[in-house]
């Protein structure tokens, strides 16, 4: 039975297409055409019932003042130091952009602000690398949310621009060469190639600095798959190149190192030291120790939590790599880094792993892999990316934060073991106060042991309570420990937030990650089911005060738990998600992400897609909860499409006594934007849920 609520006319046509010999029934395909009169009128439609059947009142403007004051804390992001320089982003309180810094002889000078590039707000700050000398600086930047930057590059010391704009590249890594002359960088191919691809067939390119960018040197790339993402590095002497490989976002990488000393820069004898494996590796190296630099790798090959192993450039084959720090059984390697030089008496290791989310750094001797201490933390929070000087030094500087703590950036100083805030001229929000946040087990449908984070004004269970369930669940992606101004804002208000750590993630190293991929990622949506049902059984809600709230995979993750058990929540926030999962490798990044899910062109893994695909799963007269749908049309990562088909498929099924809703946000896209624009959609979500699970707004209670 059709729905009989008021909503926009969408043609539901009769069509059925056959793969494999399964007959798929798509009736809002017409849908999928963004420029169509036809969709343009249906989301202009879709518009103007959203603004009618949105939350209505002061509740939404305390909703967002709620979240502004969170969101209103100085930010520092860890710095990298060139030279003599040390470059960094801080945002203070009530801007809506981080401004890149320079900071020299104890000095700090705006290098790159947005606001003044682009007072409309609607640019991004993508990527930046220094050259090793901190003269020069390599930036991206991007508008309107599809994250193809220009790179361009300016001088430090008077802030004019000196080369591009080069285009075609996305969040390129650089790898400077020293003197700052020539750098690698990559790019995709040129349009008219490969019509309709032109995020894909990246390469990896030399260029001189100042020139031409049609005369770069083709490094590497040639023949390889269309879906393959490069990184590249070089170490600060100049000697080693590294360039490493992995076909979409699978989790095999290809490595390959160059002696820069023996072959040009423009034709590097780029050898192996991994190809063709299914793991994850990393390669560091410290420069300057002569024909014998040593080199470390923080790998899961023949180890799924992770492990460092260490071998000289002459001997990298992986027979000949030798265990320096073991795989734990307790926790997961996150990150190395490496401290050397004259005021230490060995290189230093640094090592970052994830105990069932929460991060721990332990100090090693790298001569033997001997654990000599630990770096103290201000809590089980969660650590970013540990950045040291490229040369090689004493110093290291990481990012941290938990559920209350704004992030900070913390410096530790290898020759007394002394760790301490670091935040020049800035100081730092006081963690929040009256919230909780604990973790507990679970059992999933086939016995697994699951995990999730309850953020609760208590505690414990002493009440049921509006609930907001989220989860992610794919891409080795964690749920860790992190401030998050949503979830506060919704547990100062009297709600419990949780986020379940699914299979799919890393939490418990690479096998969590491939028992939740491919044919097993129907455990993603059980685990995330078990999460639901122990947060009812254990007292921290009831099935009328529970919401599940996801985006992009979880956007997938919320759309299946929809799907698949309707009845078990009172309202969804589905946010840029993925949900014809039969024909998602057709429109955004969709090629990409053939390893994790698998190809409909394969008769069995097109079985598996249709077996949990919501587009497909949505029953006429079932009583569905009520469901916000919010995309940008900047988004060039998960496109709008599969929010449309599924909003109209819903519209018409539907038979319960909520709204199904379509929010489409303008110029931004799939990640970072202005904060005020973040907050601006938050408030609209928790507004949303807020009413359907009876949550009163903030302020409005005694």
């Amino acid at each position: 039975m059709p729905s009989s609520r008021p909503y926009p006319a969408a043609a539901r046509q009769d069509l059925v297409e056959e793969r494999h010999g399964q007959r798929i029934p798509d009736p809002y395909r017409w849908l999928e055409d963004a420029g169509d009169p036809q969709t343009l009128r249906w989301e202009a439609e879709q518009e103007i019932l959203y603004q009618a059947k949105r939350p209505s009142g002061p509740g939404p403007a305390r909703w967002q003042a709620e979240l502004a004051a969170l969101a209103s804390v100085d930010r520092v992001l860890t710095p990298k130091v060139a030279g003599s320089r040390t470059f960094l982003e801080r945002q203070d309180a009530g801007q809506d952009h981080p401004v890149l810094l320079v900071r020299e002889g104890g000095i700090e000078r705006p290098l790159l602000d947005l606001a003044e590039l682009d007072p409309a707000g609607r640019s991004v700050l993508d990527a930046w690398q220094p050259s090793a000398e901190g003269d020069l600086l390599a930036y991206q930047v991007s508008r309107d949310g599809t994250e193809d930057s220009l790179l361009r590059v300016l001088d430090v010391a008077t802030g004019q621009a000196v080369d591009g704009p080069i285009d075609r590249v996305r969040r390129s890594s650089i790898g400077w060469l020293p003197g700052g002359e020539m750098f690698y960088y990559i790019a995709s191919l040129a349009p008219g190639r490969h019509s309709g691809e032109e995020r894909y067939h990246r390469r990896v390119y030399l260029h001189k600095v100042g020139s031409d960018r049609d005369t770069d040197v083709l490094v590497f790339g040639d023949g390889r798959g269309k879906t393959q993402f490069y990184s590249v590095a070089v170490t600060a002497d100049g000697r080693w190149l590294t360039i490493t490989a992995t076909t979409g976002t699978g989790r095999g990488t290809d490595v390959y190192l160059a002696d820069l000393s023996a072959s040009p820069p423009g034709q590097p004898d780029l050898r192996p030291l991994q190809e063709g494996q299914r793991a994850r590796t990393r390669l560091h190296i410290v420069p300057g120790t002569g024909p014998q630099d040593a080199m470390w790798l923080r790998t899961d090959w023949n180890a799924a939590r992770g492990r460092v192993v260490t071998c000289r450039p002459a001997e990298r084959a992986a027979g000949s790599w030798r265990d320096l720090i073991a795989e734990r059984p307790d926790a997961v390697l996150a990150d190395l880094a490496i401290l050397s030089g004259p005021e230490l008496a060995h290189p230093v290791g640094l090592v970052a792993w994830t105990c069932h989310g929460a991060s721990e750094i332990t100090v090693h001797d790298l001569r033997d892999g001997r654990q000599t201490g630990t770096v103290p933390l201000p809590g089980a929070g969660t650590v970013g990316g540990i950045s040291v000087r490229p040369e090689g030094g004493h110093e290291a500087w990481f990012a941290y934060t938990d559920f209350v703590t704004p992030p900070q950036v913390l410096h530790y100083d290898g020759r007394t073991g002394q760790v301490g805030p670091w935040a020049p001229g800035r100081g730092r929000r006081a963690a929040a106060s009256g919230v909780t946040a604990g973790q507990r087990a679970f059992r999933s449908a086939d016995g697994t042991t699951v995990r999730m984070f309850v953020i609760s004004p208590a505690g414990q269970p002493d009440r049921p309570r509006p609930a907001i369930l989220t989860g992610y669940g794919g891409f080795g992606a964690s749920m860790s420990p992190r401030f998050a101004t949503q979830a506060l804002a919704w547990v100062n208000a009297g709600g419990v937030f949780a986020a379940a750590c699914l299979r799919g993630g890393s939490e418990e190293g690479e096998d969590w990650h491939r028992s939740g991929q491919r044919e097993h990622k129907q455990n993603v949506f059980d685990d995330f089911d078990a999460a639901a049902d122990d947060l009812v059984e254990a007292g921290w809600t009831s099935r009328g005060q529970l919401a599940i709230m996801g985006g992009s995979n979880g956007g997938l993750l919320v759309g299946a738990a929809l799907t698949q058990h309707p009845e078990k929540y009172a309202a969804v926030v589905c946010m840029s998600p993925l949900l014809d999962m039969a024909r998602y490798e057709r429109a955004g990044l969709g090629p990409s992400w053939v390893p994790e899910y698998g190809s409909a062109d394969d008769r069995d893994q097109l079985r598996t897609l249709l077996a949990y695909s919501p587009y497909h799963h949505v029953t006429p007269g079932t009583a569905y909860p009520p469901v916000l749908f919010t995309v940008s049309d900047g988004d060039t990562r998960t496109d709008p499409l599969h929010a449309r088909k599924m909003c109209a498929a819903l519209q018409y099924a539907s038979s319960g006594a909520g709204p199904v809703l379509f929010r489409l946000e303008h110029g931004v896209g799939h990640g970072a934007r202005a904060t005020s624009r973040g907050v601006a959609l938050q408030a609209e979500c928790l507004a949303f849920l807020a009413v359907h699970l009876g949550l009163p707004a903030p302020g409005s209670r005694a």
